[in-house]
């Protein structure tokens, strides 16, 4: 009886609707069959968070493995985390993602807690997006080819070396993730998303995404422009283009922050730090103590050895926040004072985190990636001779690799989408300027608060007045501003007054 009540339903519908309008009522039919659609999230405390998360709630909701054949039986569990307003209602939600791509965000609601006008009006709700975190995960098997090789030894060996072991990094991540791993994209995510929305009982969400967050918050609006209330994108990776281009542009980034800000800013204090008292002096003693570092690695408790790829990534890891300069700044001091005599200086040193393997799986499986092995050693010389703290460094290495499946993400022009407020510092490291402003120009109704003489990776939510009213205003008010914005940036720390440990939740937990 109620196949044929569907039948005649859709027979009317066909004879007074266009077939656009008919396609929607048909999904609607369809969504509203589905047992994922039908589910509830049963909140609770978020036992497996650590103690900062006693103000949240966490649950868990299944999504088809893989959206092209959702009635298949093979599902995956979405790990989720909500900030509840203290009194009333919420008047919606406000979905959240820290970058990565596709690192883990169920702590991030926490950033806003002090944000008083925002959670008194909305849930904030955090996500572990498929691949990572508490939801079901992909996995490289702890492979980390970046450890394995400096990239600034061009010998024919090593450069062999270092390809070999991106394409090694390849065949782990995707044995080790089967299935599984080549529907870990962004079409598939945004459809949890979207799925997510459904569940929390909302016609449209809006959104604050940071890096690798501004990509998926693009891609979201793209494919449900009809679902999208307040957007902010903070921190923009170049949304309109390929991850091979976003990241070919780390060299540009990171190396004029290191030089306009960090480094200048070490002179400064050079009374305390004694790297020398011009930011060239302080570049200088960088390739001094690199180069003792690549000659003899510091022995660290615990086995593991300090290199000279462990103290460039750390000082690219500085450089996303001015809140890590000063730790930063601590630990180049002490090896340039210890590195003939390591133990003393070993104590708190700890090797950067790799890549994830939800950044490998997203990275490769979205968009295309070019040229081979000859292809990519000519683009890391001519990147590492224009910026070499990051330029030889070629992280989405194992892309030439990857076994790709076929997918064709929709191109984000932001057309038929509200207008969504964009966030960019001027000097932020990983994701430069001036892909931000091409993303800008190419996405339809943009807005952007570009934020002067500014490095931070990771603005909203972090202590910039200007930036923090006018987003607010944005989602809480829903006022647009009527054309881009610039608001100035916040100085710089003082480590000879203030305790400056790097308070600052991580948003990078991978690299965008």
């Amino acid at each position: 009886m109620r196949r044929l009540v569907l039948t005649v339903s859709t027979a009317l519908l066909a004879a007074t609707l266009p077939a656009q309008a008919l396609a929607q009522e048909q999904t609607r039919e369809q969504v509203q069959a589905s047992p994922h659609f039908a589910q509830t999230i049963a909140w609770g405390p978020c036992t497996d968070l650590p103690p900062p998360a006693a103000a949240l709630e966490c649950g868990t909701y299944r999504a088809p493995q893989d959206w092209r054949t959702p009635g298949n039986g093979k599902d995956i569990t979405i790990a989720v985390s909500r900030l509840k307003p203290k009194s009333g209602q919420a008047r919606g939600s406000v979905l959240t993602n820290p970058g990565g791509p596709g690192g883990p965000g169920r702590l991030l609601p926490i950033v806003y807690e002090s944000r008083s006008k925002l959670v008194d009006n909305f849930e904030i709700i955090g996500i572990d997006p498929r691949g990572t975190g508490a939801s079901t995960n992909v996995t490289c098997a702890n492979f980390d080819f970046l450890s394995l090789a400096d990239p600034r030894d061009r010998s024919r060996a090593n450069v062999k070396l270092l390809y070999d072991a991106a394409e090694l990094q390849a065949t782990a991540c995707q044995h080790h993730s089967g299935e599984f791993g080549k529907v870990v994209n962004t079409e598939q995510t945004v459809k949890d998303l979207d799925l997510l929305r459904h569940l929390l009982g909302r016609e449209k969400i809006s959104w604050i995404g940071y890096s690798g967050g501004t990509w998926m918050g693009a891609y979201y609006a793209t494919y449900f422009p009809n679902r999208v209330d307040k957007f902010v994108l903070d921190s923009n990776t170049e949304f309109t283009t390929t991850f091979q281009d976003i990241f070919d542009e780390f060299g540009r980034g990171f190396e004029r922050r290191f030089r306009v800000d960090f480094l200048p800013w070490v002179a400064k204090y050079d009374s305390l730090y004694h790297l020398g008292t011009t930011p060239e002096q302080v570049r200088q003693k960088y390739e001094e103590i690199r180069a003792k570092l690549a000659e003899t690695p510091i022995q660290l408790p615990d086995g593991s050895l300090f290199t000279s790829v462990a103290f460039d990534l750390t000082l690219v890891q500085a450089q996303y926040s001015k809140h890590s300069f000063p730790p930063a700044a601590a630990l180049f001091s002490r090896l340039d004072q210890n590195t003939a005599t390591a133990s003393a200086a070993s104590a708190d040193i700890r090797y950067p985190d790799a890549p994830t393997a939800t950044l490998y799986a997203i990275t490769c499986n979205d968009t295309r990636f070019k040229g081979g092995r000859g292809y990519l050693a000519e683009e890391a010389e001519r990147l590492g001779r224009q910026y070499p703290l990051i330029g030889y460094y070629q992280i989405l290495a194992p892309c030439a690799f990857w076994n790709r499946p076929p997918l064709q993400l929709k191109t984000p022009t932001g057309k038929g989408v509200p207008p969504v407020l964009m966030v960019q510092s001027v000097r932020d490291p990983a994701t430069p300027l001036e892909g931000a402003q091409r993303a800008h120009e190419k996405f339809a109704d943009s807005r952007m608060i570009t934020v002067a003489d500014e490095g931070d990776h990771g603005i909203y939510g972090f202590g910039n007045p200007c930036v923090d009213d006018l987003v607010e205003s944005f989602i809480v008010d829903g006022k647009v501003p009527p054309k881009d914005i610039t608001c100035p940036g916040m100085p710089l720390p003082d480590p000879t007054t203030t305790t400056t440990l790097d308070t600052k939740p991580s948003l990078v937990p991978g690299w965008l």
